[in-house]
């Protein structure tokens, strides 16, 4: 459990090197039989997050204005900021154009709450932005997918909702009956104190194992053409300056610090686990290239993350005494 925590504390160092070894490991040995990884990967990487998500905060009032910004950047602008840096930078790579649109489709992680607490914002509203950026993701990004890609990938309509149901569905009904027997059983303050934090770090393995499958199937891919690693990464560097300008210019024009935050953290931090998941269950082999661009992403996300909670008194004002 230590070196879990410490794994998790350390994201910004745990992922790439868990894809130079995935890049090692694909180099001198046979990789296929990683596919087979996924899913479980996948389940790791999504149930422990689900255990800590309350459902009833979506009962609750407030955080009005800040969630329907936050929705409204989420769905209505990054996936087309997204879809259009695809068009610009893969016209010929309509794969990677995918890869770059699912990354900019689903919104939020567990990691929109904990860079919201480390950079002093509205948990409660970053709480609730995750909950229901997960929900509106999962019904939306079929759709989303069929019409901005559909022209350039085949996309399967059933078999998109049918990975989102293996993907989301299923490690949320899982990870809630679980909270819901660790609450009556030990009570909310037993199951909050002794129980809840234990949950998050094992969806940091997932994190890890899924980086390390992606890059291990494309390793002798990478040494062959590194152009390419440089070419997904500057639509992705755009695709986050674009959300970050947004999320940090609409923060101060219309929100208070607190809010302001959430709303950073609830638009830029993306939900890669489930965008990583998808690409390499959907699309196979041939998505290969989407699979390698949301890796990448992680890398951009978390440093980008942990620098701006350093700057999130200088962009937000400094937190009150």
């Amino acid at each position: 459990m230590r070196l879990i925590q410490r794994m998790t504390k350390n994201l910004t160092l745990a992922i790439p090197v868990a894809m130079v070894l995935g890049l090692i490991y694909g180099l001198v040995a046979p990789a296929g039989w990683l596919k087979a990884l996924i899913v479980p990967l996948t389940f790791l990487m999504v149930y422990p997050m689900m255990v800590g998500l309350k459902l009833s905060q979506l009962r609750e009032g407030g955080h009005r204005k800040v969630q329907v910004l936050a929705q409204g950047v989420n769905f209505l602008i990054v996936p087309f900021v997204a879809f259009a840096l695809g068009l610009v930078f893969f016209p010929d790579r309509p794969f990677a154009a995918v890869g770059l649109l699912l990354a900019g489709l689903l919104p939020t992680s567990g990691m929109t709450i904990s860079w919201t607490g480390m950079a002093g914002g509205n948990l409660p509203a970053a709480i609730k932005m995750t909950v229901l950026g997960l929900i509106l993701g999962s019904i939306l990004t079929p759709f989303y997918l069929m019409v901005l890609a559909g022209a350039r990938v085949p996309v399967d309509l059933v078999a998109v909702f049918r990975q989102i149901a293996v993907i989301v569905v299923l490690p949320l009904v899982a990870g809630q009956l679980t909270r819901l027997w660790l609450v009556r059983r030990h009570g909310l303050a037993g199951f909050q104190k002794d129980w809840a934090p234990r949950f998050p770090p094992f969806s940091t393995l997932g994190v890890l194992g899924i980086a390390f499958v992606a890059i291990a199937l494309q390793a002798r891919v990478l040494v062959a053409d590194p152009v390419t690693v440089v070419w997904l990464l500057v639509p992705l560097l755009l695709l986050y300056a674009v959300n970050y300008a947004l999320a940090f210019g609409l923060g101060r024009w219309v929100l208070a610090r607190d809010d302001a935050i959430a709303l950073t953290y609830g638009t830029v931090m993306r939900n890669l686990s489930i965008a990583l998941a998808l690409a390499m269950n959907l699309f196979g082999s041939e998505g290969a290239e989407a699979a390698l661009l949301i890796a990448l992403a992680y890398v951009v996300q978390v440093q980008s993350a942990a620098w701006s909670v350093r700057l999130a008194d200088r962009a937000f004002g400094p937190r009150p005494a």
